[in-house]
């Protein structure tokens, strides 16, 4: 695909996505109500992607204060809906209803996944949040797509953030320690040939055990903060350059943003994301003109649309900063580079099992 068709087939999903979510037929009693208080019409104002900016910044708020119920678009009406959290350390949670976009996700991702190292037909291991996280689903529905059975171990990253907030460490290393007791005991004792997990955990993990030595051949990693140095550590050191590392940049709004782990060591482990156009698209803003994309190279703050049947959500500000990067042949659009939390070199960021 090149750039131009690249940018043609995202427009004409942008232009599906207004008449979708803008019609009284299939769009949801949110987004209907808010095209009453705008006073403008999407459908007939919201042609492009470059158009997108006519609308205000997506509130992660109105995912907590609204009902779940005004998310449903009216085309689903009556169908029963998965609810998935997101963020969060105390009071109700934000939430997304959803029905089939983790499959859809995860299916598209399967599809970049390198069948020498994640082979079909092997079984998994999830290390991370499970509970009423959407990556439960999808990991075990990536797993169950590839033909092979996935294991659980959960973590609750909510209550690790609190006890790091409070400087309680030894009891922060308790609770890990207790993850990684499960973890490990499932890989030496079951055939698995795959894991899911954070950074941290996998390092955690490769303290105990060889990962590769108990047969993994594959590592799909979640996480956004991994400097270069940290990328090569986890690849070269912990899985001892065997098992093949996936880096993936991805929330429950968002999807899945992959890398191109095979140029990895190329590019001196510097990760380049790039977002699953046109399900959703990544944007490098000036954080203090948004409506500005930073240049080729530079920092910037992260914008998220999302452009799905499911769920709209335009001009969302993620709490992470990365640098512009262009183009690959492989994805004829922006990457985003070396993500990590907004503000990390000013402020305070607790990541937790992250």
């Amino acid at each position: 695909m090149t750039a131009d068709e690249a940018k043609a087939q995202l427009d004409e999903r942008v232009r599906e996505m207004m008449a979708w979510h803008f019609s009284e037929e299939t769009g949801c009693p949110f987004w209907l109500d808010w095209k009453k208080g705008a006073g403008w019409d999407p459908r007939e104002e919201v042609k492009t992607y470059e158009d997108i900016v006519k609308f205000p910044h997506f509130q992660d708020e109105w995912l907590r204060d609204e009902k779940n119920e005004r998310f449903v678009p009216n085309a689903f009406k009556g169908r029963p809906f998965n609810v998935f959290e997101t963020g969060g350390t105390t009071g109700l949670p934000k939430q997304r209803v959803g029905w089939d976009d983790y499959k859809h996700d995860y299916e598209q991702f399967s599809h970049q996944l390198n069948d020498e190292f994640f082979p079909k037909g092997g079984n998994w291991i999830m290390v991370g949040p499970t509970g009423p996280r959407r990556l439960r689903l999808a990991v075990e529905h990536l797993a169950n797509f590839r033909g092979g059975s996935c294991y659980h171990v959960d973590c609750d990253p909510r209550w690790v953030k609190k006890v790091i907030a409070r400087k309680a460490f030894d009891e922060a290393e308790r609770y890990q320690a207790h993850v990684m007791e499960q973890a490990v005991e499932i890989i030496k004792h079951r055939d698995i040939q795959c894991i899911f997990t954070t950074p941290r955990l996998l390092a955690s993990i490769g303290e105990r055990i060889s990962i590769p030595g108990h047969g993994i051949k594959g590592c799909f990693c979640g996480g956004t903060s991994m400097t270069p140095e940290y990328v090569r550590f986890l690849q070269e050191e912990v899985l001892e350059d065997k098992a093949q590392f996936v880096p993936t940049y991805g929330n429950t709004l968002m999807g899945l943003a992959v890398s191109i782990p095979e140029e990895l060591k190329a590019n001196n482990y510097s990760v380049t994301y790039y977002a699953p156009q046109p399900r959703a698209v990544l944007r490098i803003v000036d954080p203090e003109k948004t409506e500005i994309t930073k240049d080729y190279g530079e920092y910037g703050r992260v914008e998220l649309t999302t452009l799905t049947h499911e769920f709209f959500m335009p001009r969302f500000l993620e709490r992470d900063e990365a640098i512009r990067r262009k183009p690959h042949a492989k994805y004829a659009w922006d990457g985003v580079g070396d993500v990590r939390p907004f503000g990390a070199l000013t402020g305070k960021v607790i990541e937790g099992v992250y």
